[in-house]
């Protein structure tokens, strides 16, 4: 079982790297082999609407994203983690979002399954962060990673997110949260595991 976790923060090991490491230990102590995706570490430029993926569902634009639309297509899970800036994802992630419309264009175009090998049932959480406590704070950031998700044929399992939380490191003054997170990796895998069955 291979289970990504996507880095989405332009600051590393602040609070969302921290939560996404916790997800991920859960995830390997459960048995899934486990990989790390720092996005600001990658080449990944924004998507031109060229539709040059429109024929081939393949994206004209040589980068980083040619190799992470294969490993999303065959990953079991996915974690994306990113704080919230403006009542949204970051930049990052975002941008590595809006590039997966040449996987849009693989379902919904060329009626190709998404994941390789096809017919897997997928999850993915949403591992996030924001400096204020306003009672909406995440629904912006959940609107757009659902719909990421339901484009990767990617089942939506939960959040594991936290708000009032801003200052580099803060979250490891909460160590239920810390211990939340790991549980939810455990989770994913043990999801996993029964859709398999």
């Amino acid at each position: 079982m291979k289970i990504i976790g996507i880095a989405g923060s332009p600051r590393r090991n602040g609070n969302t790297d921290i939560l996404l490491q916790q997800v991920m230990s859960g995830a390997a102590r459960a048995g899934a082999d486990t990989r790390i995706v720092v996005l600001s570490a990658l080449n990944i430029a924004p998507c031109r609407h060229c539709d040059g993926c429109l024929k081939t569902g393949k994206c004209v634009v040589d980068d980083d994203m040619q190799w992470l639309h294969i490993d999303l297509r065959k990953a079991d899970g996915i974690v994306l983690a990113s704080p919230i800036f403006f009542m949204g994802i970051t930049a990052q992630a975002k941008a590595m979002i809006d590039r997966c419309q040449a996987i849009w264009v693989v379902k919904y175009i060329l009626k190709i399954p998404v994941a390789i090998p096809p017919d897997r049932k997928r999850k993915g959480l949403f591992v996030s962060v924001g400096g204020t406590k306003l009672p909406n704070l995440f629904q912006p950031a959940l609107a757009t990673v659902k719909s990421w998700f339901a484009t990767l044929d990617i089942g939506y399992l939960g959040g594991v997110v936290f708000s009032g939380i801003d200052e580099a490191g803060a979250i490891l003054r909460y160590p239920a949260a810390l211990d939340e997170a790991y549980i939810a990796g455990q989770k994913l895998v043990s999801v996993l595991e029964g859709a398999d069955k």
